[in-house]
């Protein structure tokens, strides 16, 4: 096991694993921070300082799972419950998580096309219709390792429009060191819980563990650090940008106002970065459903390999979900729903099984398992995202229910005392397994 990598190594790493920033800046990515920017100016920018760093530690265990076992996260789900009812859990995520990819899909495409508006004026079906058939394209080639890299350069070109906006700014050194600690301003729980939610998704974590396989530990680790801390800074710089907004956001509004406060180029640089936004997470919501279905369903299957019928089924299903709603301008909000209520139950469950199958003895040789330290980090993290979940379930519940009052003491204790119980217990399976 090589510990020391080169430039090049390092680079082509970092555009390989690009692909992540590329799933979760998004256009909800972009609204998000965005809204937090008009409403709040940086005082949310903690919450996306807390969710990169998560970020790189979740991927990193996935991806060390994967480099050490040889095998991807589904496909460890699959073998642990392969038998008897445990298989019906495999089919439970893979459809969980290509409802939530295909439920956002339109919103993708959407964000690419609302990007293209400001610089064209195609009309809006013909737009929607060329980025269809450019994601197509792209994922029919089957030439997933060139795609991650294409999205690495679109990343970094949409980082670059961002930053460039963002820099316009008089906000100095100072004011972004106190905008690290954490505040909670009247009203601002939900920004918050969408700002960590947009950015630590679920299914990413089947995307680093599909992606790591055969990549060096220390490739794969520098490819993490600098691809998510890069896919931070650019959702830091959307809340930045956002801030020439007013609280009443819209792209559309905060393009024209970028136009009048900083000129032409700053309209045309931030619609850009909302059409990348938009169109590289079009390729990776697609994408990342297949590769769920991959790993958790038909590993070893030649129909679920990166051109068989399933894998092109998935894919090509999530897309056309998408692109149908994106041609009849249609936000299909109950599935969006469902799909959050189902995210704020698949990340801590996929969070907790990534802890304890990465101090799985059985599966990892000592050098691939988790520190002490990375335990507690994990297990930190775990109880947030369980905690965060369950206030996306009671939204969820509040669009059925209007009565219902999340913001209510009693759902909150009741929501710390689950969270508590949980923790206890995946506590307990750590100490036993060790």
């Amino acid at each position: 096991m090589s510990k020391r990598i080169t430039f090049s190594q390092g680079l082509s790493g970092a555009l390989l694993w690009s692909v992540i920033s590329a799933a979760f800046i998004g256009p909800g990515t972009v609204t998000t921070a965005s809204k937090a920017g008009a409403g709040y100016q940086l005082q949310l920018l903690w919450a996306l300082a807390f969710s990169t760093v998560a970020t790189i530690l979740l991927q990193e265990a996935a991806a060390r799972i994967a480099i050490g076992s040889g095998k991807s996260l589904g496909q460890i789900l699959a073998e642990k419950y392969s038998n008897g009812p445990g298989r019906r859990i495999c089919v439970i995520l893979f459809v969980a998580v290509a409802t939530g990819c295909a439920a956002y899909q339109a919103g993708n495409i959407l964000g690419a096309v609302a990007g293209l508006e400001v610089l064209s004026s195609v009309p809006r079906r013909w737009l929607t219709l060329l980025v269809g058939i450019l994601c197509v394209a792209l994922l029919w080639s089957g030439k997933f390792r060139v795609i991650a890299r294409l999205l690495g350069l679109v990343v970094l070109l949409m980082g670059i429009a961002f930053i460039a906006v963002a820099m316009q700014t008089d906000f100095s050194a100072s004011d972004y060191a106190k905008a690290m600690l954490p505040t909670l301003p009247k009203g601002s729980l939900l920004l918050v819980i969408g700002l960590i939610g947009t950015t630590i998704v679920p299914y990413n974590l089947f995307l680093a563990s599909g992606i790591g396989r055969g990549q060096q530990l220390g490739e794969m680790r520098w490819g993490i650090a600098i691809a998510v801390t890069l896919g931070g800074i650019i959702s830091m710089a959307i809340l930045v940008a956002g801030t020439f907004s007013t609280a009443d956001f819209t792209f559309s509004s905060l393009s024209a106002t970028l136009g009048a406060q900083l000129g032409n180029w700053a309209s045309a640089l931030f619609a850009f970065g909302l059409f990348a936004a938009g169109a590289s997470s079009a390729i990776t919501a697609p994408l990342a459903a297949a590769l769920a279905g991959q790993s958790l369903l038909g590993e070893g299957n030649p129909g679920w390999q990166g051109n068989g019928h399933w894998f092109r089924a998935t894919w090509g299903l999530v897309l056309a979900t998408g692109l149908l709603f994106g041609m009849l301008e249609v936000r299909p909000i109950p599935i969006i729903i469902a799909a959050q209520a189902i995210n704020g139950l698949l990340l801590p469950v996929v969070a907790a099984f990534l802890l304890l199958a990465v101090n799985d003895r059985k599966l990892l040789p000592l050098a691939y398992r988790n520190k002490p330290w990375y335990n507690a980090a994990l297990l930190a993290i775990t109880g947030i995202v369980f905690c965060l979940g369950m206030n996306q379930i009671w939204s969820a519940l509040k669009n059925l229910i209007p009565s219902i009052n999340t913001d209510s003491a009693g759902v909150w204790i009741f929501n710390i005392v689950v969270t508590g119980v949980a923790l206890g217990i995946l506590g307990w399976k750590l100490s036993w397994r060790k």
